[in-house]
């Protein structure tokens, strides 16, 4: 794990919107800290969550849209916690 894969994780033990990991981590360019979060998704390390209007609550998703990632949360997973604090 790099560092910047353990700063996101670091600020995702709650759910965040993309622009608090931007400003919780080192790295300020968006598009490095875009692929290091899609990096840690894939490893599931991290899950994505939508608000869903009809039970107006945010919920895991699957479908996930890079471009419009303002619109998406994000959370630690058990495991991205474990490889977290392992380092």
């Amino acid at each position: 794990m790099d560092n910047l894969e353990f700063e996101i994780l670091d600020a995702l033990y709650f759910m965040e919107p993309f622009e608090t990991i931007v400003k919780e981590v080192s790295e300020k360019r968006l598009g490095v800290v875009t692929e290091c979060l899609r990096k840690l998704i894939k490893k599931r390390y991290v899950q994505v969550m939508e608000f869903n209007e009809a039970k107006q609550e945010f919920l895991s998703t699957p479908f996930f849209d890079f471009d419009h990632v303002e619109e998406f949360r994000f959370m630690a997973t058990k495991t991205g916690l474990t490889a977290h604090n392992s380092k």
